[in-house]
């Protein structure tokens, strides 16, 4: 599919005047609008998409690439799609949701086909296809989500990082020298783009050497993975894992008879379901969707203002919430 840049090589003009040519923003001599003409007609550049622009008009529909797959945790992946459809109504745009499992496929056709304004990105991955794909079309696209070959790109995401480091000093002000991380299963350290960020940032505590770090993924059950941190001696854990895995933590430890936070402490970061729902209440540090969302718009919005935004990663702050989970540390 042809881009912008070789419109403007065919032409003999440059970028900018190709976007004016096509937007009527401004006056562009008739030999030189012609050329453009020419030049996306024998390039095939989004000739829909340039008869809009040339009508002055938009469509008023932003795309939502969101891949549906076996894995997909429905209820969270809901989560983000609704928060987008709600930032999107607030400056008068529909959504286009793209659901196909291969992602970049139903991005491209949108792309090509001159259908919407502008691409937020939801799931991404580590490796992400989308990621060659956003660099090469000419509509504004925003991650919702780090891919790990971001330069050039526009990313919003909470700062899973932040998030760690904010739960890590909690309990380390606290006196906890063993603190300990359950994460996720650990197939989705190599499908999603987040938990590898988390896992990362809580390993890589340096300045506190004097605190021990145990960091163990579910490989079968919640109850196991608990196991291995208690049988390590932790006293704090750091819960970045499934609302399964909470339930399960939260049901075993008052099996074994251990009191939160008179026995062990728990902070659940990054959690997009209701923590309040546990018989146990737990501090927290939520991942709230509609955050994100907002400030995905609001960058495409002002990409179709022609602003010129610098790419770069927008993170979304953190926010403590204390529900009494955590206390000083005592020895096992």
């Amino acid at each position: 599919m042809a881009r912008i840049d070789e419109v403007a090589k065919a032409a003999g003009v440059s970028i900018s005047t190709v976007s004016y040519a096509l937007s009527g923003k401004r006056p562009v001599s008739t030999g030189t609008r012609q050329r453009i003409e020419d030049a996306v007609q024998k390039l095939g550049y989004q000739a829909n998409a340039g008869a809009r622009m040339l009508a002055g008009n938009r469509t008023q529909i932003f795309a939502l690439t969101e891949p549906f797959r076996a894995d997909t945790h429905a209820p969270t992946h809901m989560a983000f799609v609704l928060g987008a459809s709600i930032a999107a109504r607030r400056v008068g745009y529909d959504i286009l949701l793209l659901t196909d499992a291969e992602a970049s496929a139903g991005m491209q056709r949108v792309a090509s086909s001159g259908l919407v304004d502008g691409i937020i990105v939801l799931d991404v991955a580590p490796d992400d296809d989308r990621v060659a794909l956003a660099r090469s079309i000419d509509i504004p696209t925003v991650f919702i989500g780090i891919p790990d070959e971001h330069a050039g790109l526009l990313c919003v995401d909470f700062d899973f990082e932040g998030a760690v480091e904010l739960a890590f000093d909690k309990l380390i002000a606290a006196g906890h020298e063993r603190i300990g991380m359950l994460g996720h299963p650990e197939h989705a350290y190599e499908v999603s783009n987040f938990p590898p960020r988390a896992r990362d940032a809580f390993l890589g505590r340096l300045d506190a050497e004097s605190t021990e770090r145990i960091f163990v993924p579910i490989e079968t059950t919640a109850r196991a993975a608990l196991d291995a941190l208690l049988s390590a001696g932790v006293t704090g854990i750091i819960l970045q894992t499934t609302q399964e895995a909470h339930a399960e933590v939260t049901q075993e430890l008052a099996e074994r008879g251990l009191r939160v936070p008179d026995d062990i402490s728990l902070i659940s970061v990054g959690a997009t379901f209701d923590v309040d729902s546990f018989d146990t209440p737990l501090d927290a540090i939520p991942l709230v969707p509609q955050p994100s969302c907002d400030r995905a718009v609001e960058l495409i919005m002002q990409l179709l203002e022609d602003r010129a935004l610098p790419a770069g990663i927008h993170l979304i702050d953190p926010i403590y919430t204390e529900r009494g989970s955590v206390s000083h540390a005592r020895v096992l």
